[in-house]
């Protein structure tokens, strides 16, 4: 799961609900739209603070930055039903949050399961984004290894929906041995988000991550600046994947340096710089 370098917003972003047509999302914004907006899309278990390493960077770059949390995910509300969580219908959350931004086209970035939501977005509608960002995020479904790791989850989410606490303390009890504890404030966060966020959402998002298609030759054929970012070692999707990805697509690569499946918040200072550096040549296109 992606832990976020700190809980705390720079001083000159804000948490607030944007209002869509399918619904209120809770976001952290920073910034003005200066050279254009972009919207942070979070991964598997995670949420909008995954990205605060990335606001103050990136609005010193001249961005708007708005991340969002997806529906049923920690802080934003979502039914109890699996159904709602289908890939089509996060997308569809996506192309709304876009439009209710309101400022032109969008830079779209989704990490990890976010890039797969943001690429179901882009093909179902690629009109309302300036460019397609997938951060360590990979052409179908994650590894093997990883892959066992989430269907276990999902079965015991399953099993025991009605208790998310249980969930977390086995869950928990997989970590290596010489895991470096965190810190008291985020563990309590962690814990935090993963019983706000509803277990349809980790069940049916769980799914996607071990059944995803390749649909990389179906994205190749639209019309956007791609990048693919990602840290020097990856365990959902080996890097040498996405470096083919890559080519697949005819995208830029950026590998960040000292990051793993996270860049957002292990180099946040770095993974701002490449997505305004990639911004920027998307632009003057």
């Amino acid at each position: 799961m992606s832990k976020p370098p700190r809980l705390t917003l720079p001083s000159d972003a804000r948490a607030y609900r944007l209002p869509t047509a399918r619904g209120e999302f809770a976001v952290h914004e920073a910034g003005e739209p200066v050279r254009g907006t972009a919207l942070l899309v979070p991964g598997f278990t995670g949420s909008k603070e995954d990205f605060i390493g990335l606001l103050e960077p990136l609005a010193a770059h001249g961005y708007r930055v708005v991340a969002v949390d997806g529906r049923g995910q920690h802080e934003s509300p979502g039914p109890r039903e699996e159904s709602a969580y289908a890939l089509d219908e996060l997308a569809q959350d996506v192309l709304a949050q876009a439009a209710a931004l309101d400022g032109g086209p969008v830079h779209l970035v989704g990490h990890s399961l976010g890039g797969l939501i943001a690429r179901a977005a882009v093909l179902r509608d690629a009109a309302p984004f300036a460019s397609l960002t997938l951060m360590s995020s990979g052409p179908a479904a994650i590894a093997e290894e990883q892959r066992e790791r989430t269907k276990l989850l999902v079965a015991a989410l399953e099993a025991m929906r009605e208790d998310m606490a249980g969930v977390w303390t086995a869950m928990r009890a997989y970590d290596p041995e010489d895991a470096v504890p965190d810190a008291p404030e985020l563990a309590g966060f962690l814990r935090d988000r993963w019983l706000a966020t509803v277990p349809e959402q980790l069940i049916a998002t769980g799914r996607v991550l071990v059944s995803e298609p390749d649909r990389v030759a179906e994205l190749s054929g639209v019309g956007l600046p791609k990048l693919v970012l990602s840290g020097e070692v990856d365990y959902a999707w080996p890097v040498p994947l996405m470096d083919d990805m890559t080519q697949r697509l005819g995208a830029r690569r950026v590998v960040v340096p000292g990051a793993e499946h996270s860049p957002n918040a292990e180099n946040p200072q770095a993974t701002a710089d490449a997505l305004a550096a990639f911004w920027g040549a998307a632009e003057a296109r």
